[in-house]
């Protein structure tokens, strides 16, 4: 079980955030916008990892790691350089969008 349990994580992690795909005009509905915003991000993280990895600055515990590994790492930590931004820019648009109805909720309610 340990090795599967970074995975169980980043899917645990997108599980949580799914019902806020639901609020405002979702993220998961506008993909290309999705794609512009993960690559940078993305790409940043890939190359500071590689060469952290390369510079033995740090490793992965193959006991907690599914061994599965893409060029220069681990699945998972691939994954969690796409898991973790999706699941802020789901609550990011969650909470803008519950802000806009908040805000348009008491300009009705004063009258203006």
């Amino acid at each position: 079980m340990d090795k599967w349990q970074y995975l169980l994580l980043l899917g645990g992690c997108l599980l949580i955030t799914l019902p806020l795909e639901f609020f405002g005009d979702g993220v998961y509905r506008q993909p290309r916008r999705l794609l512009r915003a993960l690559a940078p991000v993305v790409a940043v993280f890939l190359i500071w990892d590689d060469v952290a990895i390369a510079a033995k600055v740090w490793h992965y515990n193959p006991r907690y790691v599914s061994g599965i590994d893409v060029p220069f790492m681990p699945l998972e930590e691939f994954l969690f350089f796409v898991v973790i931004p999706i699941c802020g820019l789901l609550t990011y648009n969650a909470v803008s969008a519950g802000l806009v109805t908040i805000g348009r909720w008491r300009v009705q309610r004063s009258g203006r």
